[in-house]
């Protein structure tokens, strides 16, 4: 059940503000209470790993989250959120105004004939214990605020549940959003991922013989060839972090007949959404240059896919301190300073990164004898084993530690806000200041 409003209470630890004393002794409770949680915890990873389901299809994880939140004292859940079926919501508020930490718990999302191989499992266990560990802190120590868990479907792929979810404005009024991916090389909360789009392009000529009456036709598949050729070309005057890849999908009919219609796909990714743009307009302009010199139609649609994630420097380096404060720091360590993590992968994670400060913390699990990465057979067995699991309690805690910073310090979340708006101005984007 939630709190009534009226049970108003004290914000005695904001008034009296908090040091590194103080953030030892929230990260020994977070420790001790993630580890009360890890038998059901252990069981609810199991489930979700076990029982792998498809993006927007993660009905069994959705109601093993939501059944496992309905447990918990005082909070408020929302099945079913925002129209979207396999989507949930958790809210604990102290009812004292302050700031508003979220957590993302990607869930089931399975990969095709592969099962658990990106780990979301993991994801999902992070999350939660970092949630629960959070309101337990508000709850002990009389914090404002308030704390959220976004259950996030369909991260595979495009469409981001994340991505549906802001649009319907769940997020509107949270300030900073968390969230981990486990892999097997990084323990880094400054990962920088890359955007992306797909483009699918059609082109419509006109059929004629092409022994009798050749002249007569216009020649689809000519006019995807060139744009092909053109794409290649193209990549030599490409950035490294840029990325095109394309295939045909509809290479005309017979071959002695000039090709009334030929189809193609293509998809883009760069460094970050200001120069995804850039590509796109130079890739688009070569499927307009196939039609120019054949004198085909060509339909040209664009999908968007994820925008880069863009990590919060200041709620970085709140995880990093309570990632080495806890005992035994697995390898390899977090990158010194500012560096960031750069990773050819894409997550929807990234758009709520234009919206609002942002972690997405890579973290290593151990690996098979073949070091198979994510999206592997290997990697889909090594996401199921307890090692793993005790790996994303860890990240849960340092997790908790800074959301627990972000409410318990006046100035912080200015600081974390300030940061923001200055990685969104250097992005290109205009940000209304608050």
């Amino acid at each position: 059940m939630q709190r009534s409003p009226e049970r108003k209470r004290e914000v005695t630890g904001r008034d009296q503000g908090h040091d590194d004393e103080s953030g030892n002794e929230y990260l020994k409770r977070i420790d001790s209470y993630i580890e009360h949680l890890a038998a059901n915890l252990w069981h609810l990873n199991k489930y979700i790993h076990d029982n792998p389901e498809l993006a927007f299809e993660e009905h069994k994880a959705h109601d093993a989250l939501v059944l496992l939140m309905k447990t918990q004292k005082e909070w408020k859940i929302t099945p079913s959120a925002y129209g979207l079926q396999t989507a949930w919501v958790a809210v604990y508020d102290s009812w004292n105004p302050g700031p508003v930490v979220s957590f993302n718990a990607e869930m089931a999302d399975a990969l095709p004939n592969l099962g658990h191989a990106c780990g979301h499992n993991l994801i999902a266990t992070a999350s939660i214990a970092a949630g629960l560990a959070t309101a337990q802190m508000i709850e002990q120590y009389n914090l404002p605020g308030r704390v959220m868990i976004f259950g996030t479907p369909g991260e595979e792929g495009i469409g981001g549940g994340k991505i549906r979810l802001l649009e319907a404005g769940a997020y509107d009024g949270v300030d900073v959003s968390l969230i981990s991916h486990p892999g097997i090389l990084n323990n880094s909360p400054r990962v920088r991922t890359t955007a992306f789009a797909r483009i699918e392009v059609e082109y419509f000529g006109r059929a004629a013989h092409a022994a009798n009456s050749p002249w007569l036709g216009i020649n689809a598949l000519d006019a995807l060839v060139i744009a092909y050729n053109s794409i290649s070309v193209l990549r030599q005057q490409t950035m490294p972090t840029d990325v095109i890849g394309m295939s045909i999908t509809n290479g005309g009919a017979a071959p002695n007949v000039i090709h009334a219609y030929a189809a193609g796909v293509c998809v883009l990714r760069a460094a970050s959404a200001l120069r995804l743009r850039d590509l796109q307009q130079k890739v688009c302009a070569c499927f307009h240059a196939g039609a120019e010199a054949t004198g085909a139609q060509v339909e040209i649609k664009v999908t968007p896919g994820y925008a880069d994630h863009v990590p919060n420097l200041v709620l970085a380096s709140l995880y990093t301190k309570y990632w080495n404060l806890l005992p035994d720091v697995p390898s390899p360590p977090i990158p010194p300073g500012d560096q960031r993590t750069f990773v050819k992968a894409s997550t929807d994670q990234g758009n709520i990164s234009y919206a609002m400060p942002s972690v997405n913390a890579s973290f290593a699990i151990p690996p098979g004898p073949l070091k198979g990465q994510p999206h592997s057979p290997e990697f889909e067995k090594s996401s199921g084993t307890r090692e793993a699991f005790e790996r994303a309690l860890r990240v849960g805690k340092a997790l908790a530690g800074t959301a627990v910073d972000i409410l318990s310090k006046p100035g912080l979340l200015e600081e974390v806000k300030a940061q923001w708006r200055s990685d969104m101005e250097a992005a290109g984007v205009i940000v209304r200041r608050s």
